[in-house]
């Protein structure tokens, strides 16, 4: 370090010097003294910056690295923001896959990889460690990740952000609608959306003259999704909802004034973006859209896929590997659900079981609200139930909803959306309540814990609750933990005083047998060259779904290739750790410090966990 501080002090003591030839020749010598005087502080103070950095240790320049990504990172993803509840940002949109905001993403990645890069390993351990080996993975995955053209395939019907916009614009999601500001930078936001659809048209376009398009089953669903916003009533629009919900202590002239212009912005802004949107995919993309499934039939498609599975289960293993994984699973599986059988006295084939707990009145939700009382009666029993397995328990609260009516139709069984890390918003557990005969009561108590205890909302909160850790870990995570946590949470019922009736532990067995046939029919897809009637085909022999969820769920799997392997490829690995520990602890194993150990440090990939949880067994056994 001694060269920087002589570069340091050279530079500082040339701007002394020149400031104090102009200073003399209009103040004189005493000033020139003074000047000089203060310049040498000056030097010296920033002598003794260069030689904190040096003091500076390994971990501390680390974390310095990470606090800078994080703001440049939010800055560059203002919609991230608002969803941690971040507000400083939400005026912004974001870029939306422009070729400039492409090459400033893989500079920006390319940055931050240099930077740690200098970070001596050698010299961090614990959390540091884990910190760096998490952040220097994820830089290098998203540099190599850019080869790969996603941008070209912006909008499919499970993610499309003409769906978020409209979910954002709500009212009842994470853009925030309390006071005046709050309703000016959504219409700012509104307007950065309008603009979007250029960059999005000009990326499908590119699209269709490489050969990169969406399935055309996929499509045809998106068409519907952005006709709902298609409106003649502004009034009717979901985008005029804030307006109908306006805050009491708005003055009138404030609500007079923004009625107006959420009014103007509907109509010459929303609706003729979700109708340009619309017309050109119904005339000019669908007829360049594809027949095939699977991404096997893309450019390059099958190292693209193999990519996507590195990322997705942070393991070395390869479709093949997981293909046959998913094969003895379903196997497995069939053996337990035949236990139930036998069980409920009933005699028949387990395809003939399927039926009957698929088609059965007995099964049927008599309407939407007693589905969602169902899911609200669980939570009395399992919060009195989760410290028995769990020494930490979120503080974040959650609340349970039905998926609004304009996506249900193409919506999976049940998602999570995070809370509010400073407690302003709670998470909330959306439940689909489209066609009641495809939710089948026995699907309850196996979709709660997934969800919600112990579950996404218990993980996610946890983790955004954790002091000790930088907030890319913090608000970050990899799926195959994520999900395989959340299919782990499901197999501790009975653990948890849940799944007493044997037809509601058959929905547990229903919910595992789902995830291991998505390991099956997403290899089959994507690297095999299945077809969509064939994953169709394989779903119904091998499981209770009814059509429109096995259509959903196949269309899901193609729109999001390898997403579906995180569940049962994370909740084998968690298994397998529980297992090891129970092995080696023995009357020691204590299973609340087990889950404290797997949750403590967020959502770590799998290789990094495995040694984490093996490191752990070794310090208890000593």
């Amino acid at each position: 370090m001694k060269s920087l501080k002589f570069q340091l002090s050279a530079v500082a003591l040339a701007i002394a010097l020149t400031a104090c030839g102009d200073d003399a020749s209009k103040e004189g010598t005493s000033n020139t003294q003074k000047e000089v005087e203060v310049k040498s502080e000056q030097v010296t103070n920033l002598e003794q910056t260069a030689s904190e950095e040096q003091a500076l240790s390994e971990a501390e320049k680390a974390k310095k690295i990470y606090q800078s990504y994080w703001e440049e990172n939010l800055k560059m993803n203002p919609l991230n923001a608002t969803f941690m509840g971040d507000n400083r940002y939400n005026d912004r949109l974001g870029d939306f896959g422009s070729e400039k905001g492409r090459a400033e993403a893989l500079a920006f990645h390319k940055k931050y990889l240099n930077k740690i890069n200098q970070i001596d390993q050698s010299k961090i351990e614990g959390q540091a460690l884990l910190s760096y080996q998490i952040f220097k993975n994820e830089r290098q995955a998203a540099i190599e990740g850019e080869k790969y053209p996603d941008y070209m395939q912006p909008i499919q019907q499970f993610y499309n952000p003409f769906n978020f916009f409209a979910m954002l614009g709500s009212g009842k999601s994470a853009q925030p609608f309390n006071t005046v500001e709050d309703y000016e930078n959504w219409l700012s936001r509104l307007n950065q959306a309008y603009d979007s659809v250029d960059v999005i048209i000009k990326n499908m376009r590119t699209g269709m003259e490489n050969g990169v398009v969406q399935p055309k089953a996929l499509m045809v669903k998106v068409l519907p999704q952005l006709k709902a916003h298609i409106v003649d009533d502004v009034e009717q629009s979901l985008f005029y909802s804030p307006i109908k919900s306006m805050p009491e202590s708005f003055s009138p002239e404030d609500k007079q004034r923004l009625t107006k212009e959420y009014v103007n912005t509907i109509k010459t802004m929303v609706v003729p973006m979700y109708s340009r949107m619309h017309d050109f995919i119904k005339d000019e993309y669908l007829p360049a859209t594809r027949e095939t499934a699977g991404m096997v039939a893309l450019p390059n498609g099958k190292e693209w896929y193999a990519f996507k599975v590195k990322q997705t289960t942070s393991t070395d293993l390869t479709p093949d590997e997981i293909h046959q994984i998913g094969l003895d699973e379903v196997a497995r599986i069939h053996g337990e659900m035949k236990g139930v059988m036998e069980q409920v006295g009933f005699e028949g084939s387990l395809q003939e079981f399927f039926e009957f707990t698929k088609n059965d009145p007995q099964f049927i939700f008599d309407s939407k609200e007693d589905m969602l009382q169902a899911y609200e009666d669980l939570r009395e029993t399992l919060d009195k139930t989760a410290p028995d397995l769990f020494k930490v328990i979120p503080e974040a609260q959650f609340e349970i909803r039905a998926v609004e009516a304009f996506r249900e139709q193409s919506s999976s069984s049940a998602s999570y959306q995070r809370p509010a890390p400073d407690g302003s918003r709670p998470g909330i557990f959306y439940v689909n309540t489209y066609d009641l005969s495809a939710r089948p009561t026995w699907t309850v108590e196996s979709l709660y814990l997934h969800e919600a205890v112990p579950g996404h909302h218990f993980q996610i909160s946890t983790q955004q609750e954790l002091k000790d850790i930088p907030d890319f870990r913090r608000f970050g995570g990899t799926t195959a933990f994520i999900e395989g946590w959340g299919l782990y949470s499901e197999s501790l019922g009975k653990e948890m005083g849940v799944y007493t009736d044997p037809y509601q532990y058959y929905g547990a067995l229903s919910a595992e047998l789902w995830r291991a046939i998505r390991l099956v029919v997403d290899t089959g897809l994507h690297a095999k060259g299945w077809t969509r009637e064939e994953v169709l085909e394989y779903m119904e022999k091998n499981s209770a779904a009814a059509e429109a969820r096995r259509v959903s769920e196949a269309e899901r799997f193609m729109a999001i290739p390898s997403q579906a392997l995180a569940y049962k490829i994370g909740q084998l690995k968690i298994r397998e750790l529980r297992t090891l520990a129970e092995t080696e602890l023995g009357d020691d194993f204590d299973v609340r410090e087990f889950h404290y150990q797997v949750l403590k440090d967020g959502a770590l990939p799998l290789n990094i966990l495995e040694a984490k949880i093996k490191r752990w067994v070794d310090s208890q056994k000593s």
